[in-house]
């Protein structure tokens, strides 16, 4: 590996009895897939594909908890 760590968690789970692989990025979006490529760049292309559906966002997202 090289640089730092960032403090990303990115989460694959198989789902037993399955071919079917459950990841979820360290944004929390979700996502399933029986490709381990294609899942790995789900994941490594945030925030590509990570908006919820219909979320059309305009701009930089804010950063942090909004709480």
């Amino acid at each position: 590996m090289s640089g730092s760590p960032t403090g990303e968690i990115y989460r694959i789970d198989w789902l037993p009895g399955t071919d079917v692989l459950h990841g979820t990025c360290h944004c929390g979006r979700e996502h399933t897939s029986q490709d381990p490529i294609e899942m790995w760049e789900w994941m490594l292309a945030h925030p590509q594909g990570h908006q919820p559906e219909g979320h059309h966002p305009q701009g930089h997202e804010p950063q942090g908890n909004s709480s």
